[in-house]
């Protein structure tokens, strides 16, 4: 792995739980040694990624990246497009939906409206959402390149849940599957008593750059609703795609269901 991969990749440890983490426990994260997490650190510091808190000495994100996140936003306003799509989502299907794109090797949630169940799936904003372990991953893997297919299969894959597919075999039969009928599910593979399931969303290149999700509690899942769900996926996958400027490629438009295709 590059020096600089490994260096942005001490971000994404970053989270809603975690906003501020010591030098021992990013070294334990990254699995690198202290000292060359502390190099790396205050490279990045340099550059205004990260700061230190002056009175507990832990790291923090930094100034630098509300600037970049700024501007990405003016330039492409991502969360614009999206959020009334997810909101149509949620609405129709009365349960918690989210859309993420590409982030590093995982991907990145960037909007979540939850549904209005008592009873519902929360996720934080900025959730990091694994390749093999979410109905997102899943479905993004499965319509992507073959090599990003096979550098996923040959990671050491970590355990989330019980159900979390840690052999490649497993893993390879849920990105078939995802082939096979348009999206990713996923059955308590990411947390306990929670089901997944995901469309993919492409770039101008006809490529996946992210992809829309469903999730709700493993107790309210029905036939009847999995299909629900599925069919409001296509037309949110199809939506998220056209207002980020993609293309939906041949290949997937004929798993899309008939009125969807056009």
């Amino acid at each position: 792995m590059r020096t600089v991969e490994k260096a942005l990749r001490l971000i994404e440890n970053f989270d809603a739980t975690n906003p501020e983490i010591g030098l021992s426990a990013m070294a334990r994260l990254s699995g690198l040694d202290k000292s060359t997490v502390q190099r790396m650190l205050v490279d990045l510091a340099s550059t205004g990624f990260v700061e230190q808190n002056p009175t507990t000495r832990a790291w923090r994100l930094g100034a630098g990246i509300l600037r970049l996140a700024r501007l990405r936003e003016a330039c492409f306003p991502v969360s614009e497009a999206i959020m009334p799509i997810l909101a149509r989502l949620a609405a129709e299907t009365g349960e918690t939906s989210h859309a993420a794109l590409r982030s590093g090797r995982d991907l990145g949630t960037i909007g979540v409206v939850e549904s209005p169940k008592a009873n519902r799936v929360y996720l934080e904003p900025g959730l990091i959402l694994p390749l093999h372990a979410t109905a997102s991953g899943i479905a993004y893997t499965a319509f992507s390149e073959p090599e990003v297919r096979a550098q996923l299969l040959k990671r050491n894959l970590k355990s989330f849940a019980d159900g979390t597919p840690l052999q490649p075999t497993d893993l390879d039969e849920k990105l078939k599957a995802a082939t096979q009928t348009g999206f990713g599910s996923a059955d308590q593979t990411f947390e306990r008593d929670v089901i997944g399931l995901a469309a993919p969303i492409f770039a101008a290149n006809g490529r996946p750059q992210g992809a829309v999700g469903v999730a709700t509690p493993s107790s309210r899942m029905t036939p009847d609703l999995q299909r629900k769900i599925v069919a409001e996926l296509f037309i949110a996958a199809r939506a998220a795609t056209e207002a980020l400027g993609g293309v939906i490629p041949p290949g997937y438009r004929a798993l899309m269901p008939k009125g969807h295709q056009a």
